[in-house]
């Protein structure tokens, strides 16, 4: 009996392609979610922003009508 018994060697390069594009695919979903985190972290912050001037025009202007 021979070494390996009767396994076929064409599956076995396969392998390591199909983990090869996993990874990759892994990589590009990782890189596609911290992307989209620093989107709306940045979104986030200009959101913040406006209201925080939206708000401040708001006292003004509640400070004006009321003198």
């Amino acid at each position: 009996m021979e070494p390996g018994g009767g396994r076929k060697e064409k599956p076995k390069p396969k392998e390591p392609i199909s983990r090869l594009e996993k990874a990759k695919q892994k990589s590009a979903q990782q890189e596609l979610k911290q992307r989209q985190r620093a989107e709306i972290y940045a979104l986030n912050r200009v959101m913040t922003e406006l209201e925080q001037q939206q708000f401040d025009a708001f006292c003004k202007q509640m400070q004006a009508s009321g003198e």
